[in-house]
């Protein structure tokens, strides 16, 4: 495992680009999974895309402490409800505001076994996967801030 270099907003326009599903889970995406975990985790995050490590494949982690989500080739299947809360963003560094997301999602998606999964989320987990989501299609949470919430140093 290693630690990967996280881009940063308005440094490489990856962040911007939509990610490619993964057409075969081989060695690569698995040392890909395992360093996005150890990558996150030394950056005090909840959740990381596979963009965000400059890979362009549709891959995501996600750890709000009840242990780690693995998810490849993740899909949004249900949305509902709607809560409005902060979000950052480990591309953004020191920003966060106010996004309004689904209360509820259901998501469909393969386990590093090739096995497909479907999540429900709530709450926090609701948003981290939206985020996530969001990341593989190239859309940044600054992009659904509500205006005149979003804060920080390069806000």
């Amino acid at each position: 495992m290693a630690i990967r270099r996280i881009l940063k907003y308005g440094q490489d326009d990856i962040l911007h680009k939509k990610s490619k599903p993964v057409e075969k889970i081989n060695k690569r995406i698995l040392d890909l999974l395992d360093d996005m975990a150890e990558t996150m985790r030394s950056a005090d995050g909840v959740g990381l895309a596979a963009p965000q490590v400059g890979v362009l494949r549709r891959v995501v982690v996600i750890d709000l402490g009840d242990g780690l989500l693995e998810l490849i080739n993740p899909e949004i299947l249900e949305t509902s409800g709607q809560q409005q809360g902060p979000e950052g963003c480990l591309s953004i560094p020191g920003a966060a505001g106010e996004v309004i997301r689904p209360e509820r999602v259901k998501v469909k998606a393969l386990n590093r076994n090739g096995e497909i999964i479907e999540i429900e989320g709530t709450d926090l987990l609701a948003r981290a996967l939206c985020h996530e989501i969001d990341h593989l299609d190239g859309i940044l949470f600054i992009e659904k801030v509500i205006p005149d919430t979003l804060e920080g140093k390069d806000a």
